[in-house]
């Protein structure tokens, strides 16, 4: 089996090298069977029917089309906490700088370098850059995912107060997750009561502009607000009234923009999160192995468009894989169409995932071009694939 990959960002060499002989690079994106994606926007791009996956080297997957993808019955993966190593330390030197006036400090002394006496002028300066201090200050955060626990872990072992808040945390966060975190179950209790929040929650409709004038006005004045997540989390006009006031001290995020870049008390990265040799590595290598398993086995893991379905090996002659609709009676039309023919289903699973769901039946007959052609006809189905 040839499979044609291609890349749309340079991709890890320790990823790509997990791939078997029998995956082939390239250039040609029409031609693709599966495709490797880090910052690239897809939304453009003209999906061939041939193409089977899409994997994001990253968490974020704003720049893949996901629901062009799922009727085309295309597998769209991406790499959840393969960054979030790197993410939690940004997040954790932004916590201190946040407390200390680090980049005031830093800025003053090389505007100063060449004055004869700048040693004299330190003592003098230093009180205009005085902070705070973390240990026993509390800190919420909005998000318990792979990124969001890490950072209550580390904030606890910093000696702060640490409350979260979640409501669908999953069972994977939730064990890596201190007991000593303190879980917040209405999210105007951390704006009331914490010193410190951290963001860490996904662009969604029912979270653009979550931290606005009304969140603001429940905060403590001179709170510290963090957002590593996504800059549409934060209003930013209502986050420079609140620096304005005082309301806010300082901001801290990892995406400037027109609107705060150089503002009074913010403090903006240009994105750097997960740029690290070790996070890219770590995303090359997961959605490659993603790939891979889904190509030359038809499971899936991590896929934010179809859902997570593990079947091992195949077990039989053949392995049928339907990525389908979310509709009824959908497994009996399967399974009838290799009954006719005398085919056993020795083995089958079924999962749903929003509008569409996705299927594997291993059989003890090879599937024929007429069968396909009747799997595919069935109202609802999207793509089939045959995996011998």
């Amino acid at each position: 089996m040839s499979v044609k990959i291609n890349c749309l960002n340079p991709i890890a060499a320790c990823g790509m090298e997990l791939l078997p002989d029998t995956y082939e690079v390239t250039d040609n994106f029409a031609e693709a069977d599966a495709v490797l994606v880090r910052s690239a926007s897809m939304h453009d791009l003209e999906l061939s029917d041939s193409l089977l996956a899409v994997a994001r080297a990253g968490a974020g997957v704003n720049n893949i089309p996901l629901d062009k993808c799922a009727e085309k019955g295309i597998v769209v993966f991406n790499t959840p906490g393969a960054n979030a190593n790197g993410v939690k330390e940004l997040v954790v030197a932004a916590l201190l700088m946040a407390s200390r006036d680090l980049v005031g400090g830093y800025n003053w002394v090389k505007d100063n370098a060449a004055e004869a006496d700048i040693t004299k002028m330190v003592e003098k300066q230093k009180k205009n850059y005085a902070g705070n201090e973390i240990l026993g200050k509390k800190l919420g955060v909005i998000g318990l995912g792979a990124i969001g626990a890490k950072v209550a872990n580390v904030a606890l072992k910093l000696g702060m107060q640490v409350y979260g808040y979640d409501p669908y945390v999953s069972v994977d966060a939730a064990w890596g997750l201190s007991k000593d975190v303190k879980h917040i179950t209405n999210v105007e209790d951390i704006y009331r009561d914490c010193d410190y929040i951290t963001v860490h929650v996904p662009a969604l409709d029912s979270t653009k502009g979550m931290i606005n004038a009304d969140a603001f006005a429940m905060m403590k004045d001179g709170v510290k607000i963090l957002n590593f997540a996504r800059d549409v989390l934060v209003n930013d006009e209502d986050m420079k009234a609140a620096l304005d006031s005082g309301k806010v001290a300082k901001y801290m995020t990892d995406f400037p923009n027109p609107a705060i870049a150089g503002y009074k008390n913010v403090v903006a990265f240009p994105h750097l999160g997960a740029s690290t040799a070790e996070s890219e590595d770590n995303c090359a290598v997961m959605a490659c192995k993603e790939i891979k398993a889904y190509i030359n086995n038809g499971n899936i893991k991590n896929s934010v468009n179809y859902p997570n379905v593990n079947m091992g090996e195949c077990s039989d002659v053949a392995r049928v894989t339907i990525c389908h609709k979310n509709i009824p009676n959908m497994l009996t039309q399967f399974t009838g169409v290799f009954a006719k023919k005398g085919g056993n289903v020795s083995g089958m699973i079924s999962k749903a995932k929003g509008d569409y769901a996705y299927s594997i039946l291993d059989i003890g007959v090879e599937p024929t071009a007429d069968d396909i052609a009747e799997l595919s006809a069935i109202e609802g189905v999207v793509k089939v694939r045959v995996i011998k």
